[in-house]
């Protein structure tokens, strides 16, 4: 009788997307890490203002921000590691996406790790995951739509489209500036060989799912006189944002995803507009193109091209990675390009992320000798804005509480808090029931939409108004302590003021005090 044979199997060697979801669980890793270091974003509170709020739309945003941060908070609460939780996983799954669009161009393990070390360490990319946003959840569904698209082109099956028209009409319901993506996206259809996809009836149906997505944010516009329009005009017509010509532009792209980073995106640029195996996702390139001249044009923040730019590190990687496969003499570029590139993100982090005190990152900027460039003509502060709107706010609302809880009981009774903006307003409705202070109101924003609350205006404590102006509208105005948080932004320096007698009834002035930028 013969002995029983063993099966013996090899274990199977790891995936190269296996090294995608590395890097996305690093990322995910760090931004929990670095969630607490300092406080509140200005714009995370209104973010928690609007979920408490919710509604089709907003004046200076997409729903779905709001509605996805209001589900969160039901689930997970409010706490910073709650708040931050989503943009963190927003920005892993960026990571590993972006991984998969590498692989979908031509790229094996190196190419994939090239590919993931550069989008986990480009600071834009990391600095908008480090807060609760729109911005986070943007990359998703354009880098998302990115992919569905090669892999139509790949499988031949352009079924696969109706989930571009859903991540699309997501995108859409996230942040309107995606309507500016989707033409890019439809002038690079048309200048390549792809345009045979208008023919299909499947990227009508997708275009249908996008639109009807998309409908009720629409419909909300159409009713409230389209609000965002005037927003967008009021903040062009006060150039409130620094409008750059199209080469300092350019120059601020460069700075934005790290100038080393250059060495990656660049060529990957160059790769799907000449190289022969990147023909085929020629449409690619013209896309970038298409969106890089409309932001130009309309003198756009030069961030609002970051989500457009993981697929352009992706077919980056996929070239050094032929290349250093093909020409021999080329080999030492595979370690080299990797550590250019991971040693570069290291150095720009803390500009990108809260890695030093406030005090640490301002000598680490001088010894540096690095400014970061502005994005709004205003600002002002020890720290840049993304680290600077973080500070102060919790103090304001209890200066704020000392004043409020000093009126005479009666008074009290009838005080509304008016903030000059949503931030003021919006950080009294957050932390000010710690101290039993009412909500807020404010003509900012969407706070307009949400009126006086019934208050008269008989008895007002102002945030962020000047003498003159609260001299105007009020029969008498008391000087109050002042607002100076070390580390916040120069707007946020003002005194708090005691406004009594409106000369107007409140629901009256309401219109006049309309304020959107």
């Amino acid at each position: 009788m013969s002995a029983p044979t063993i099966a013996v199997t090899e274990s199977q060697p790891t995936t190269p997307l296996s090294i995608a979801w590395l890097f996305g669980g690093l990322a995910v890793l760090l931004q929990v890490a670095l969630a607490t270091r300092y406080g509140y974003f200005r714009d995370e509170l209104y973010f928690l203002a609007c979920s408490d709020h919710l509604a089709a739309g907003y004046v200076d945003l997409a729903p779905l921000s709001a509605w996805l941060l209001h589900v969160n908070r039901v689930l997970l609460g409010d706490s910073l590691y709650a708040l931050r939780l989503l943009p963190a996983l927003a920005f892993g799954a960026e990571v590993v996406l972006s991984g998969c669009i590498a692989r979908e161009l031509g790229a094996q393990r190196w190419g994939i790790f090239l590919c993931c070390a550069s989008v986990l360490s480009v600071p834009v990319f990391g600095s908008q995951a480090d807060r609760y946003s729109m911005n986070a959840f943007e990359p998703l569904f354009w880098m998302g739509c990115i992919y569905v698209l090669l892999l139509v082109l790949k499988l031949q099956k352009p079924r696969l489209l109706l989930w571009c028209g859903v991540l699309l009409g997501l995108g859409l319901e996230n942040k309107h500036s995606t309507v500016f993506f989707l033409g890019a996206l439809f002038i690079g259809l048309l200048l390549t060989p792809q345009r045979r996809l208008l023919a299909s009836k499947w990227l009508w149906i997708a275009a249908a799912i996008a639109l009807v997505i998309a409908v009720p944010n629409f419909l909300w516009q159409v009713q409230h006189h389209f609000p965002t329009l005037e927003d967008l005009r009021n903040v062009k017509a006060v150039h409130k944002n620094i409008e750059l010509p199209p080469l300092p532009f350019l120059g601020a792209q460069l700075m934005m995803l790290n100038p080393l980073h250059a060495l990656v995106w660049l060529p990957g640029l160059g790769f799907l507009l000449f190289h022969r195996k990147g023909k085929n996702f020629r449409i690619l390139g013209f896309t970038y193109l298409a969106f890089l001249a409309v932001m130009m044009a309309l003198r756009g923040k030069d961030y609002y091209l970051a989500p457009i730019y993981p697929m352009l590190f992706a077919a980056g990687a996929v070239l050094w990675e032929k290349l250093s496969e093909s020409r021999p003499g080329l080999r030492w570029l595979r370690r080299a390009v990797p550590a250019t590139v991971i040693i570069s993100g290291i150095f720009a982090a803390p500009y990108a992320l809260p890695i030093l005190s406030p005090d640490g990152f301002i000598a680490y900027r001088e010894a540096v000798g690095i400014t970061p460039t502005r994005t709004e003509t205003s600002m002002s502060g020890r720290l840049p804005e993304h680290f600077g709107d973080e500070f102060g706010w919790s103090e304001m609302v209890a200066t704020v509480a000392g004043v409020y809880h000093s009126l005479p009981a009666e008074q009290r009774a009838r005080t509304a808090i008016l903030g000059g903006n949503y931030g003021e307003a919006a950080s009294i409705d957050f932390f000010g029931a710690r101290y039993g202070l009412p909500k807020a109101i404010s003509p900012h924003q969407n706070y307009y939409y949400w009126g006086p609350r019934g208050y008269t205006g008989e008895s007002l404590i102002l945030l962020g108004w000047n003498v003159k102006d609260a001299q105007y509208w009020c029969g008498t105005v008391e000087e109050g302590p002042e607002n100076a948080p070390y580390y916040g932004m120069g707007w946020e320096h003002y005194t708090i003021l005691v406004c009594r007698d409106f000369k107007i009834p409140l629901d009256q002035a309401w219109p006049r005090l309309k304020f959107w930028n």
